[in-house]
């Protein structure tokens, strides 16, 4: 007799108003199909027979399929009563990195994992984040508000070495940008929760520390998660305290920073300047003040997913780790239900 195969439930979104896909071409990115699987399990072929795969949209198939489904790969779900819709259910994969949509996480039942993303974004994030610093380093955001103005103004600037570049949030998206601006000889200030070493920075702090070093700060680069501790991290407060040559990213989440206040700030000439990737809601709606907003540069949440490879990356990672799952061994990227991340 045959040994049971593992299901695995994949939920697919389309895009719509308000919802992740945001757009058509998002929807396209990060669909996963069939091929997809194929082409992964190439390289895996003993895990291939262990187990099947249900393909679905949104919540069409969703009740009946999770009844009997011991895995599930997906951005989003319902949560509520899951234990109940799918007791075999042991696993859950998040196909991004941040997981703040699902807090709180009460609803992660004992014996059930949650694991996310962490690391498929790396590469692209720093190179990302490599030319969001060199642009605030070379006046851009101010470039492109005069270029919107007809307005021809020399702004010359010099090399990153020597200025001081805090990053706050030194995990996969974060440490990648600094390994890749490390070697121009730019001043790293690492933040992360313990003040733990990392690669490429010249000190290392923990958020409580942050207050007296933010005056000295030139470029101010944030990657952090969504967590009740990191939830206006950067408030009106420590806006004011950056000195007005200060150019800030984000990368993470908006709830680290007051949008409203940096807005101010930005229109006033006392900062140089932000380059934001990240917002809530998304899209940002056709009446918000960020897009009259001078000397900042908005991408649409970009900066850390390969159009080309994304979903190849995240299933090589999945596999990988299904290949743990199968031989009962501790998942990598699993998440702390109590800290969020």
């Amino acid at each position: 007799m045959n040994a049971k195969k593992i299901k695995i439930h994949v939920k697919n979104n389309h895009w719509g108003p308000g919802t992740f896909p945001t757009d058509e071409k998002g929807e396209k990115v990060f669909t996963i199909t069939n091929t997809h699987f194929e082409k992964v399990f190439e390289k895996f072929p003993e895990i291939k027979k262990k187990i099947e795969i249900y393909i679905d949209w949104d919540e069409d198939n969703f009740n009946s399929s999770m009844s009997n489904s011991d895995i599930l790969l997906a951005w989003n779900f319902p949560t509520s009563n899951l234990k109940k819709i799918s007791p075999n259910l042991k696993w859950i994969h998040c196909i991004s990195s941040g997981i703040n949509h699902l807090i709180p996480l009460d609803w992660i039942h004992e014996g059930l994992v949650l694991t996310n993303n962490s690391g498929v974004h790396s590469k692209k994030a720093g190179e990302y984040g490599l030319m969001s610093v060199l642009m605030l380093q070379n006046h851009l955001p101010k470039i492109i508000t005069n270029q919107k103005n007809k307005k021809f103004i020399s702004l010359f600037s010099n090399p990153i070495a020597g200025k001081t570049v805090m990053v706050i949030g030194t995990g996969a998206l974060g440490g990648s940008m600094i390994k890749l601006l490390a070697p121009l000889g730019a001043k790293i200030i690492g933040v992360n929760k313990k003040g733990g070493d990392v690669d490429g920075c010249s000190k290392v702090v923990t958020i409580e520390k942050i207050d007296s070093i933010l005056p000295e700060v030139d470029i101010l680069y944030l990657a952090l998660p969504e967590t009740p501790e990191t939830k206006n991290l950067i408030n009106r407060e420590r806006l004011n305290i950056l000195k007005s040559s200060c150019g800030i990213i984000n990368i993470g989440r908006q709830s680290a920073m007051d949008y409203v206040v940096l807005c101010e700030k930005l229109k006033a000439n006392e900062l140089a300047g932000a380059i934001l990737d990240v917002f809530d809601p998304e899209p940002i709606e056709l009446d918000s003040k960020l897009w009259d907003t001078p000397n900042l540069i908005i991408t649409p949440h970009v900066s850390s997913d390969d159009g080309e490879s994304y979903i190849r990356l995240t299933l090589e990672l999945f596999v990988k780790n299904l290949e743990l799952f199968i031989n009962n061994k501790t998942l990598v990227n699993r998440i702390d239900k109590n800290l969020g991340y």
